[in-house]
């Protein structure tokens, strides 16, 4: 039986409402057995995609949205269960043995996974990973399949494709992976095409990238798209039709105009305020009772920091450095918070890393509660770097599997205050855990246990149980939807007003920066492009790239956000390997002159408190910035 999408025309929405459905589930239901009992992930869930269509499926994490359709491709846990309908065209796929299924994923239905790195085998060269497709369901001969693997690197617009070719996937960025993940689910040419979280771990313009992609390749080759996700700017982006889950129910399912324009359900209206509050600056009164905690002197100072990775690689010296960051300069104040932007790569981890000395600086100099750190190893080290401490980006991974909540929240007291009694210890950790909104009864539960956003408020409550001076967040939010995100960013807002702790919140969401810092500064291949407050920076950025940074923030409007998609950066960031001469963002510029390559402009101030690297700010000032959500 033969499932090869056939070359046919970009099919309307019209025509698309009344051909036969690619993907049709009926009262679909998805459970666990678990030692607890059985785990009701999906209960009777009843949708249907058509050719040329994109279906998108939101709601927070646990609702039940990935299980779904890990059913549909059979891939489901061993101890999950399907029952109800899921049928592809005419074939029943619930119950179809692995054979018939073997004959449907791919050829019929490709799915793009939401990490990319853990879904591409990390031994294999690129370009074998995608031919081994088109030779196991095309019956292609090597060079055919090779041939075919390079045509699709070029379909997914990555760069440079034969060299691509022969690289692993720890090489590429985390754009050009998930290009890589959708060029291997397009080979075997599908009819439906399923994206889990497609772009959750990537940064606004490499997102509007693959999302600009995905619109392509479902109005050119009128592939079916069902998109998972919880970012409904996104779904604005994407979607002919929304459905909504809640805790396994389907809710609410309508065209996307009138689902995010005219919400019939309460839980849909509130996933839409979320989302438009984490786009909205905090009020002014918020502001000034942090600005009023900000007390002289910086508590963690950074002065020309850079850091450099040596690196082993054809093509380059015996001696070839990555510089992953370049001269940051850089002080936070109590109650202050500064937010870290920039694409993949741009060395926001790094910095996060470097302040913390948790890897080495190469050069500069980092200064804690005013005293220089650069020479301190050992026991100093450690005793000095109890009053900051980290929050990392995933909430689970970061959290010891083998100890219990109470354990991971009392183990940095155990560590540094080793006089500490452990029924105190005990006592702290449960205060620590009310102060981020958990109760008591977590106490003996382990980290697999709990939710995402359960997770990191025990990640928020263990670095705050040392009552730190300085926090530093690394992408703190990115892994959570909507719902959660709004709960970790204003609790971290009241901990910063009622502690007095300053913040430094890496982060490639800008919406979450403009409404939790005070400060923000732009990185590009480890260079500080522009630093401003919140305020000036959103409202009149100076350095382009900070233009195209804002115009790429999503926003949840069926009405504006498919042209914003449009209007999309280009490309991605060169290879830090070997950057740019002269001002690095000069390769992706549209106001880059001769000047912009022989010479790095200088970090100058070119307004109250604002500063910019750019040789041509001056001559750009009268450009209109770009229209913000």
């Amino acid at each position: 039986m033969g499932y090869a999408m056939p070359s046919i025309p970009a099919i309307t929405e019209a025509a698309a409402q009344v051909s036969p459905a690619v993907l049709s589930l009926r009262a679909l239901s998805v459970s666990f057995t678990t030692p607890a009992g059985v785990v009701q992930a999906a209960r009777d869930v009843t949708l249907s995609v058509a050719p040329g269509e994109c279906l998108a499926v939101v709601g927070e994490s646990g609702s039940g949205k990935s299980q779904l359709f890990l059913a549909v491709m059979g891939l489901l846990a061993p101890n999950g269960r399907a029952r109800g309908s899921a049928r592809f065209g005419s074939v029943e796929l619930l119950g179809l043995a692995p054979a018939g299924y073997d004959r449907i994923r791919g050829p019929g239905i490709g799915m793009v996974f939401q990490d990319p790195l853990t879904s591409l085998t990390p031994h294999l060269r690129i370009g074998a990973q995608i031919a081994e497709v088109g030779a196991r369901h095309l019956q292609l001969g090597r060079p055919a399949a090779e041939a075919r693997a390079l045509e699709l690197l070029r379909l997914v617009h990555i760069n440079d494709p034969k060299r691509r070719m022969q690289q692993y996937p720890h090489e590429l960025s985390g754009g050009m992976r998930q290009r890589v993940m959708i060029a291997i689910a397009l080979a075997a040419n599908p009819t439906l095409l399923i994206a889990d979280e497609p772009t959750a771990s990537l940064d606004v313009t490499i997102q509007a990238q693959i999302l600009a992609l995905l619109a392509e390749l479902k109005r050119e080759r009128a592939m079916a798209l069902v998109l998972i996700t919880h970012d409904l700017g996104v779904v604005a982006a994407l979607a002919d039709r929304v459905a909504v889950m809640r805790a396994g129910t389907l809710i609410e399912e309508g065209p996307v105009r009138s689902v995010l324009k005219t919400p019939r359900s309460p839980y849909t209206e509130r996933l839409l305020r979320a989302a438009s509050r984490l786009a909205e600056p905090p009020r002014k009164g918020a502001r000034r009772k942090i600005a009023a905690r900000v007390a002289a002197g910086s508590l963690l100072a950074l002065s020309d920091v850079s850091v450099y990775f040596p690196v082993s690689r054809a093509g380059f010296g015996p001696r070839a450095r990555l510089k992953a960051l370049d001269g940051v300069t850089l002080e936070l104040n109590a109650g202050e918070s500064v937010g870290v932007v920039g694409e993949s790569g741009a060395g926001k981890s790094t910095l996060a890393r470097a302040a913390l000395k948790l890897l080495s600086v190469s050069e500069g100099r980092i200064v804690w509660l005013g005293e220089a750190v650069n020479q301190l190893a050992g026991r100093a080290l450690r005793e000095r770097r109890r009053k900051l401490q980290m929050i990392f980006q995933d909430p689970l991974g970061s959290l010891d599997p083998r100890m219990t909540v109470g354990e991971i929240v009392a183990e940095p007291l155990r560590v540094h205050a080793p006089e500490i009694g452990r029924n105190a210890r005990t006592a702290r950790a449960l205060t620590e855990l009310a102060r981020v909104g958990l109760g008591a009864e977590l106490l003996d539960r382990y980290p697999h246990e709990l939710s995402g956003g359960q997770c990191q408020r025990v990640g928020i409550a263990r670095a705050m149980v040392l009552e730190p001076r300085v926090l530093v967040c690394d992408e703190p939010v990115s892994a959570l939807d909507v719902l959660t995100q709004e709960q970790i960013v204003t609790l971290l807002a009241e901990l910063i007003r009622a502690s007095g702790v300053c913040l430094l919140f890496v982060s490639h969401n800008l919406a979450l920066v403009q409404r939790l810092c005070e400060r923000v500064l732009v990185l590009y291949l480890g260079r500080m492009m522009e630093l401003a407050p919140a305020e000036t920076l959103y409202s009149r950025p100076r350095h382009p790239y900070t233009q195209e940074l804002l115009q790429a923030i999503p926003i949840p409007d069926p009405d504006l956000e498919p042209a914003r998609l449009a209007r999309g950066l280009e490309g991605e960031p060169p290879s830090p390997l070997a950057p740019p001469s002269g001002c690095v963002y000069r390769t992706r510029c549209p106001h880059a002159v001769e000047l912009c390559a022989s010479e790095r402009p200088g970090f100058e101030e070119v307004g109250p408190k604002q500063y910019v690297a750019c040789h041509r700010w001056r001559e750009l000032v009268g450009t209109p910035p770009p229209a913000l959500p």
